[in-house]
């Protein structure tokens, strides 16, 4: 498996419109991935980040990496199919420049460390060849919820009488 398109990356995230961070995966092999994020004007977070001015989230930019990183842990490793990974944390960011919409961020994520239900992966961001952003990840993987309780119904007091 070299590349994959929207629908197969679909198949293995679980992340849907607006927030699926990934088009396409143009390179996989042993220990290291690389992904395409096209960054278009029509993203929600552009109308009020910033007016007049749009630029992708930093924070945005780290969760199209970890995205990227799911599938890697997922082609690594076949036994955590099924489950969520979840980010447990970010070290070393930087932000280099702006990522704006018109951009097509590269996304090159090599693991590090891979143990039952945690990984360590470090990647980089790239817009035509200049590095935009760069971070070490954190992430664990948990089973899926099927629903999650709800929370019990607040009490509310009775009314006292004088």
């Amino acid at each position: 498996m070299t590349s994959l398109d929207v629908q197969e990356i679909s198949a293995v995230l679980p992340h849907r419109f607006p927030f699926l961070m990934v088009d396409r995966i143009v390179e996989i092999h042993d220990d290291s991935i690389v992904g395409l994020k096209n960054v278009t004007v029509n993203e929600p977070h552009f109308t009020g980040h910033f007016p007049g001015f749009p630029v992708m989230p930093g924070v945005l930019i780290i969760e199209a990496m970890a995205q990227v990183s799911g599938i890697l842990v997922g082609k690594m490793a076949p036994h955590t199919r099924g489950r969520i990974m979840y980010l447990a944390a970010v070290e070393n960011a930087k932000f280099r420049k702006p990522v704006v919409p018109g951009d097509q961020l590269r996304i090159e994520m090599k693991m590090l460390r891979l143990k039952h239900a945690v990984a360590k992966i470090q990647g980089t961001a790239t817009v035509d060849g200049q590095v935009v952003a760069e971070a070490t990840l954190m992430c664990t993987l948990t089973d899926r919820i099927a629903e999650r309780p709800h929370a019990p119904e607040p009490r509310v007091p009775e009314p006292q009488m004088a």
